[in-house]
């Protein structure tokens, strides 16, 4: 089929919901002959900061010339930023023809007493993920959960080194509604002598990694108790030295702004430091390299200049905190800050304006293409509760153009709330930024 009803038929697959639990998973799994057990792997969840530990992470093995998997989620501009080779998408070909195989394999099943097999949208998508990441041979695979970490469908995985980013509190009705009920779902990717790497702050988290990890028989190492950076600047570029569980860098520099991601890209050090252990030859010049060469989409990434024009996807609450703290250095050499801002329904957008709404001299608020988007009125009416005003505009692509029309050219203009509102974003102004794998197996 082409690929729009291939992307239709993916999404078509949300019909069946969210489900918690490994089953479809692994039928999903023995159906593709095992993908899963055919690489190496790193496997991570946590709250915020999970896809740019994991780009950082990649980035470093590519540049110790292995050949590196990434599974990430959600796409930002096309389905296919999902599944990457050596940080390329694979092309729209390849999707169709790994969802038309995924598909025949389960619908060719019998029905049995239980009915039909009928996994949901990730299922579906992470066994063609790692399906990809088995017929191209692939050194090892950098893979994201989708959400929670114990009943998710990469938690099929048995990873050479696990990592937990942070925590805070999210996705309630399925993860539950206290710091401890939610780091032991994401704690659920741990595994047996598996070592462990996490960015957890809270005690009560701390308390569950470690009891997890205990039981488990597997080492853990915490951020910054053994392991972390020492900054030196900010800036454009970040510069910090890394302490180490084994080793120390110094001079060590990123290109993604925000002083978190000097903490995410620690994160993935020590991850390479355990990645090393397992056997795998991660020289320091790789290290200095991957993380220097590293880029990630959507997370205050600069896509425009004059008046300059940012992206991040923060979502929850977290997530904008520190979005916010970044901002508040970014915005020393500005003029003022146009804050254009979109946000899900299911999110706690309150929670999110609270960070950000103090910060903006001007707030545009729109409503991504998404079914889940709160409408422009509501939103509105939220930033009134914090005393102010905001115009409105009915599509991201409309609040960008307003947010040109009255700035000037030493503005800032934040485009944030959700990564869906930041891919609106992206394809208005990078318009066919997102490369693509040639030559793959078909």
């Amino acid at each position: 089929m082409p690929y729009q009803e291939t992307i239709d038929y993916l999404f078509g697959l949300q019909k069946y919901g969210i489900k918690f639990g490994l089953s479809n998973s692994r039928q999903l799994m023995a159906l593709m002959g095992d993908p899963h057990l055919r690489f190496r792997s790193v496997h991570v969840a946590g709250t915020n900061g999970k896809g740019s530990t994991a780009v950082f992470l990649a980035s470093m093995l590519v540049a110790a010339g292995y050949r590196v998997g990434l599974y990430t989620s959600p796409h930002l501009v096309s389905f296919t930023e999902r599944i990457r080779i050596n940080n390329v998408p694979v092309t729209e070909d390849r999707v169709i023809d790994l969802a038309e195989r995924v598909r025949l394999r389960y619908e060719g099943l019998p029905s049995t007493e239980d009915g039909r097999l009928t996994p949901t949208f990730f299922e579906v998508t992470t066994a063609m993920a790692f399906t990809c990441f088995a017929e191209e041979r692939v050194d090892i695979a950098v893979i994201e959960a989708g959400m929670g970490g114990r009943l998710d469908s990469t938690n099929v995985l048995t990873p050479l080194v696990s990592i937990i980013t942070n925590i805070d509190v999210e996705h309630t009705e399925f993860l539950g509604d206290t710091i401890e009920k939610i780091t032991g779902e994401k704690a659920g990717i741990i595994k047996p002598g598996v070592p462990v790497v996490t960015g957890v702050v809270q005690p009560e988290a701390i308390a569950v990694v470690e009891r997890t990890a205990a039981a488990s028989g597997a080492p853990v190492y915490r951020m910054p108790k053994d392991f972390g950076a020492e900054p030196r600047s900010a800036g454009p570029e970040q510069i910090f030295d890394y302490r180490g569980i084994g080793k120390r860098l110094v001079d060590l520099r990123i290109a993604m702004v925000g002083q978190h991601q000097v903490g995410n890209a620690c994160l993935a050090l020590a991850a390479a430091e355990c990645v090393i252990k397992a056997g795998m030859a991660v020289p320091d010049t790789a290290m200095r390299t991957g993380l220097a060469n590293a880029a990630w989409e959507g997370r205050l990434e600069k896509v425009a200049e004059r008046p300059d024009i940012y992206l991040d996807g923060a979502h929850n609450p977290a997530s904008a905190r520190v979005l916010a703290d970044a901002v508040r250095e970014l915005k020393a050499g500005y003029r003022r800050l146009v804050l254009v801002i979109g946000v899900l329904m299911d999110k706690d957008y309150r929670g999110i304006l609270t960070q950000l709404a103090p910060l903006a001299d001007r707030i545009i608020v729109t409503r991504p293409n998404y079914s889940r988007a709160l409408d422009v009125g509501s939103l509105a009416a939220e930033i009134v509760s914090f005393h102010r005003t905001a115009d409105s505009a009915g599509t991201v692509a409309e609040a960008v153009g307003l947010a040109r029309q009255g700035a000037a050219e030493n503005d800032l203009i934040l485009i944030t709330g959700s990564l869906y509102t930041v891919g609106d974003a992206r394809a208005v102004l990078r318009p066919g930024a997102t490369g693509a794998l040639q030559g793959l197996k078909g």
